[in-house]
């Protein structure tokens, strides 16, 4: 009976392989001494960012608080995958349990439609400030932001547990080898045995609500935020307005064009050495970079970490 061969075969079944980047030996070293930069410069540039946003009065605004709750979030998110990513490389035992996959997976797309809600929620920010400059205190006051904020973390918690919870109860047979760094839902699906069609779908709908929506969303308030601009009498006020906003626009290309492709492109078109690619963009140079984006053309940041350093 092929059924109960497979059940047997899922019960032996009790952890996966992450290959990560087992294909290049040679670069073993070289790969841990780089992302091992990447993570303490992560940590130290988003962990520096949330700390001035929560520390220096002139930093006490609804755009900063939103940065320095997104800060935070880059930090939680890179925390789910390098660190193992790391240990991986270190001592070349890659096993992980489904029961960790699974977790690791759900941790990271809960964090994932997190950013995705948040980066929505700081455009619509930028929006009322350009926009209705004269509602902007009292629409976006203290509690509001935090209502946004809280929403924002929970709003993908049940849809993304549910999405998890319905990839791992599929049956798994055949090979455990996952050529990624982290538990992705394309290198996952591909180990499952059986129609995995409704999963497929699940994923597509669960990308569009958490990544086109917030994506159309962003596109909205920006398409509004430059027609005003448009309207400002001088160059040298538009240009101000502009440069607040082209580091957020920064940041949403580097994080929403990488996973959109990810997760929507047709399964056919799908490859282990592009996922990768990709998921490097949306899981550690996003969160790299966000420091960088935002202290080089903020004056105001500048000022805060200057004043931090002196102290």
């Amino acid at each position: 009976d092929i059924g109960k061969y497979i059940n047997r075969n899922i019960t032996e079944f009790m952890e996966f392989v992450l290959l990560d980047f087992a294909d290049v030996p040679h670069l073993r070293w070289f790969l841990f001494g780089l992302f091992l930069v990447i993570f303490i410069n992560i940590l130290m540039g988003n962990g520096t960012i949330f700390l001035i946003t929560k520390l220096e009065p002139t930093l006490q605004t609804s755009m900063y608080f939103f940065l320095g709750n997104f800060s935070f979030l880059e930090i939680c998110y890179v925390s789910v995958t390098l660190p193992r990513m790391l240990v991986n490389i270190w001592t070349h035992r890659r096993t992980i349990s489904i029961v960790a996959c699974a977790a690791q997976m759900c941790c990271m797309f809960v964090l994932g439609a997190t950013e995705c809600v948040l980066l929505a929620v700081m455009a619509y920010d930028r929006y009322m400030a350009i926009c209705n400059p004269l509602h902007y205190t009292l629409v976006m006051n203290k509690k509001v932001c935090v209502q946004l904020v809280v929403g924002s973390w929970i709003s993908g918690g049940p849809v993304q547990v549910g999405l998890t919870f319905q990839i791992f109860s599929l049956p798994f047979c055949g090979s455990n080898l996952i050529n990624h760094f982290f538990c992705d839902i394309p290198p996952i699906l591909r180990l499952a045995c059986g129609d995995t069609f409704v999963n497929e779908m699940m994923v597509y709908i669960a990308a569009v609500l958490f990544a086109i929506v917030p994506c159309l969303l962003i596109l909205i308030s920006y398409g509004k935020i430059i027609s005003t601009i448009l309207k400002l009498p001088s160059a040298t006020s538009r240009s101000k307005v502009f440069s607040t906003c082209s580091s957020h626009i920064m940041v949403v290309a580097l994080f929403f064009v990488p996973g959109s492709i990810t997760y929507l492109r047709p399964k056919p078109s799908h490859s282990a050495g592009a996922d990768k690619v990709l998921s490097l963009f949306y899981t550690i140079v996003t969160p790299m970079f966000n420091p960088v984006i935002y202290s080089l053309r903020n004056k105001e940041v500048i000022m805060a970490l200057r004043k931090l350093l002196c102290k």
